[in-house]
């Protein structure tokens, strides 16, 4: 059941270690990255008692949380932020002191844990606000945010495969699509029918909204490591799957997108899936798919073509 302003007392953002902080009683989930959170955007300004955030790595995404936590918490409430020391954590004490918070600054098990207590009138929250809200950036054309993959420009990967990329038709999926930019090359076709644009990002999808207008487009904030959505019998999927998980690369990300493009596909479906050229992603693509073809292989990146 969604939240509303008057449910939530208390906030976590992300997923602490555990054994690094107890989570506030009751609290609700709002991080972007763990669908189906409520939006800490929308949270009413002063009606928390605690927050606990994992703070995220990029400058102004962690500004960002940071400055709507403290304006959701009540004045002389608690907030809890930790981030790793070398994904922030070392400026995280200092970033709270700007806002007007009462700090004391803990270092355990290479992740730095603040303690700050909100002031009656924090200092320079709209300027972080600001500075991590979404906007239309005129490089890409696009209305983008900080904190989502390849935020404001076109990732190299995603490029290689918009250039190699032939007129698809029928139904498809864009796996992890980021802001729409894949999709709305795909749209173009108008032997395309559906395409299902899906990814783990809220803001991601809030931006590919945005971005991406034709009435064939669906999008869907979910895990692609989960059952959601329920998608079958599918032409085509495109993706430039992220391996990175919290900042730790993952082979495991890439490789379960394969197994649920094979899934989702009809027989003779065919997956355009692109990559680092380091990633071992042979193997999992044939094991799945009738047949693999390379496609490019360029500037670090590789591009497959595989058939069901």
């Amino acid at each position: 059941m969604p939240h509303t302003d008057s449910d939530i007392r208390a906030i976590l953002y992300g997923l602490p270690p555990a054994d690094l902080a107890e989570v506030p009683e009751g609290a609700a989930q709002v991080s972007p990255l763990i669908p189906g959170s409520a939006r800490l955007e929308d949270v009413a300004e002063a009606s928390l008692d605690a927050a606990l955030l994992l703070a995220p790595p990029g400058t102004a995404e962690r500004r960002y949380a940071l400055a709507l936590a403290i304006r959701a918490v009540k004045p002389g409430g608690r907030l809890v932020a930790m981030a790793p020391k070398d994904k922030g954590g070392t400026r995280l004490a200092k970033e709270l002191r700007g806002f007007g918070c009462a700090v004391t600054d803990e270092p355990r098990r290479h992740h730095r844990i603040c303690t700050a207590t909100r002031p009656e009138m924090p200092a320079g929250i709209e300027a972080a606000l600001a500075g991590g809200a979404p906007r239309h950036i005129d490089n890409l054309a696009l209305c983008t945010q900080p904190g989502i993959f390849s935020w404001d420009r076109l990732d190299p990967g995603s490029a290689l495969l918009l250039r190699h990329l032939p007129a698809l038709s029928g139904r498809g999926a864009d796996f992890g699509c980021g802001l729409g930019i894949l999709a709305r090359a795909v749209l173009k076709s108008p032997k395309v029918a559906s395409l299902a644009l899906i990814d783990i990002d809220r803001r991601a999808i809030e931006m590919a909204r945005r971005n991406v207008g034709e009435p064939g487009a669906t999008l869907h904030w979910a895990d692609l490591r989960s059952a959601e959505p329920a998608l079958s019998g599918l032409d085509f999927v495109v993706t430039n799957p992220p391996f990175h998980d919290g900042g730790a690369e993952d082979q495991a990300l890439g490789q379960a997108f394969i197994t649920r493009a094979a899934a989702v596909l009809r027989p003779s479906g065919t997956l355009y899936l692109v990559a680092n050229t380091h990633l071992p992603y042979e193997a999992p693509l044939r094991a799945a798919f009738r047949t693999v073809t390379t496609l490019a292989t360029e500037g670090g990146y590789k591009l497959f073509e595989a058939r069901k």
